[in-house]
């Protein structure tokens, strides 16, 4: 009796890193261990034959049965515990796709709030709070205290993230502003904005993209505690008007927008495994679900001023301001000393 498990890859980067070599080696002793099995109970000689394309863990193969004469699909994965490999798959599916719709969504959540404001007009402003609670609370039963112990390890990603927050994106905005010839009026908002902490919502952009959820958070958490004293000055210096920070209001914000969410999904993924099993599911369409009404709703109370040509007018400077920003804040990211690979 034989069995001869043969894993190939058509990808040659993939085929040449240590992770897959190691993948390679796990799922080859995983289908030993299948045929073996298959082996002892049926007796006989089986040949097995994996190609694995991807990095991700898992696959799928075929045995061929010589006295029965048939084929027969295998799955295999690195662990013992194939249904386990099979829910990080899923999981890890589910997460593409709510990515790949995310944009789908926030296009058609504009479309229905300038087209048909009464669609988000109802969502006051308090439900904000428990929204993005909602949001937070979807990422965080999938975080562990180890994570964020992790992210305060590592000061300077925090400490680049709080400058770029604080003077790269005023710079920009000023840059901006100025290259379009904003009114005073729009010039004043434009800049102010661009003096503005992060919103909890790029935490949840984060989570679906893979990056690093818990840096993301203290880094928002510590963008925010610092504007109460930088927002006042920067505002004063650049556009000759200090906008005061609602110290009181704002740490209520992070009390309920951030910590309660948070550490409530991580006490969950902790000590109640089973009830993050039978959230999780649900979570992200929630997330999504609450993401839509945060952005609709401001939309839509605001539809009369946006419309409007001098509204239109801002179009291309946020355009603008937010492709800049973003191709910064990539090249930025690709500093080897700011990154972290983790396997």
């Amino acid at each position: 009796m034989a069995s001869i498990p043969v894993a190939c890859s058509t990808h040659p980067k993939l085929q040449a890193s240590p992770l897959f070599q190691s993948h390679a080696r796990s799922r080859s002793a995983s289908f030993w261990r299948v045929q073996q099995r298959g082996s002892m109970g049926g007796g006989g000689a089986a040949s097995s034959f994996a190609c694995s394309t991807s990095q991700f863990r898992g696959g799928f193969g075929f045995r061929f049965h010589r006295r029965q004469g048939k084929f027969s699909l295998l799955s295999f994965g690195g662990d013992d515990d194939g249904s386990a490999v099979g829910g990080e798959a899923r999981e890890r599916d589910l997460s593409q796709l709510l990515s790949a719709l995310l944009p789908v969504v926030v296009a058609a959540t504009a479309v229905a709030a300038l087209a048909k404001p009464s669609t988000f007009t109802w969502v006051s402003k308090e439900l904000y709070a428990p929204a993005l609670g909602g949001i937070m609370l979807s990422i965080g039963i999938r975080l562990s205290v180890d994570d964020f112990a992790l992210a305060f390890k590592r000061p300077l990603p925090l400490t680049i993230g709080l400058i770029a927050q604080y003077v790269l994106k005023p710079v920009l905005g000023i840059l901006v502003a100025k290259a379009f010839g904003l009114s005073r009026m729009f010039y004043a908002g434009f800049v102010l904005t661009a003096c503005v902490s992060g919103a909890q919502l790029s935490s949840y952009a984060n989570f679906l993209s893979k990056g690093d959820v818990a840096l993301g958070i203290l880094l928002t958490s510590y963008t925010t505690i610092a504007s109460v004293i930088v927002t006042p000055l920067l505002t004063g210096l650049l556009i000759g008007s200090v906008v005061p920070v609602d110290a009181v209001a704002m740490s209520k914000s992070i009390l309920q927008v951030v910590l309660v969410p948070v550490t409530l999904g991580l006490l969950l993924n902790t000590y109640a495994k089973s009830v993050v099993s039978v959230l999780q599911p649900v979570m992200p369409f929630v997330a999504m679900i609450c993401t839509s009404l945060c952005i609709g709703s401001p939309l839509a109370l605001n539809r009369s001023q946006i419309l409007t040509g001098e509204g239109l007018r801002l179009v291309f400077p946020v355009l603008t301001f937010h492709v800049v920003a973003f191709t910064l804040g990539y090249w930025f990211s690709k500093i080897p000393s700011l990154r972290y690979v983790h396997f």
